[in-house]
């Protein structure tokens, strides 16, 4: 598996881009965020990638950050989500608009991704809102931005190692998902007085399981 991809952009595309790694060209497809956020021709570049593999096809495709390679696993995890139905959800929304869309239900905010229909965005919201505590967790946890970054001759294709999960009774645990329910738009108050109840009812819960059970708390009654 190819987690991950230093070196030089030689060319621009539609939807990829062809990244040199010490001589040798890598296709990764990207989304229409990912790309407008990418320097140009020549400059140094880091993504992590995820292969897809079929009988007849490779395909990598690249992200930012592992957020967004965690839903884009996700998400094609879904009947009737593949590469591209994927790749135009996380174009339209970014990784935190996706958590912010599947965690509150707002299927309309997915229908609005090109080639979406709402049956499919449905689908995705109801099949992912469980998870996605833990991958808002993981966001939290730190910075898990691949920022182009100065590539030297010996670039190499990295693996991915994701960033450590936090440890239950994590006194951080709390703020990180505070920080996660305010990203969602809750406010400060609100959020605040749930985190501490779920804190109270479960006080050796980690970041995911403070997340949810806030959520919980914080859902429209009746």
């Amino acid at each position: 598996m190819i987690g991950k991809i230093s070196g030089r952009i030689d060319y621009r595309g539609d939807d990829h881009v062809l990244i040199d790694v010490r001589g040798v060209g890598f296709v990764v497809h990207v989304s229409q965020r990912t790309l407008s956020a990418l320097p140009g021709v020549g400059e140094a570049v880091s993504l992590y990638t995820d292969l897809l593999v079929r009988e007849d096809l490779l395909q990598l495709f690249g992200f930012t950050t592992l957020v967004e390679k965690e839903w884009h696993k996700l998400l094609m995890s879904v009947q009737g989500i593949g590469a591209k139905a994927s790749m135009a959800i996380l174009g339209a929304l970014g990784p935190d608009g996706v958590s912010r869309a599947i965690a509150l239900g707002d299927w309309n905010a997915v229908k609005a991704a090109p080639g979406v229909g709402p049956k499919i965005a449905q689908r995705v919201v109801n099949e992912l809102k469980d998870k996605a505590p833990t991958v808002m967790a993981m966001g939290s946890a730190g910075d898990t931005t691949a920022v182009p970054v100065a590539v030297e001759d010996d670039a190499v294709i990295e693996p991915t190692t994701p960033p450590p999960a936090p440890a239950p009774g994590n006194n951080g645990a709390q703020a990180e998902a505070l920080s996660a329910l305010r990203n969602l738009g809750y406010a400060p108050a609100d959020a605040a007085r749930a985190v501490a109840e779920a804190a109270s009812s479960a006080p050796g819960a980690d970041t995911a399981g403070l997340i949810r059970a806030a959520l919980k708390l914080l859902a429209p009654k009746g």
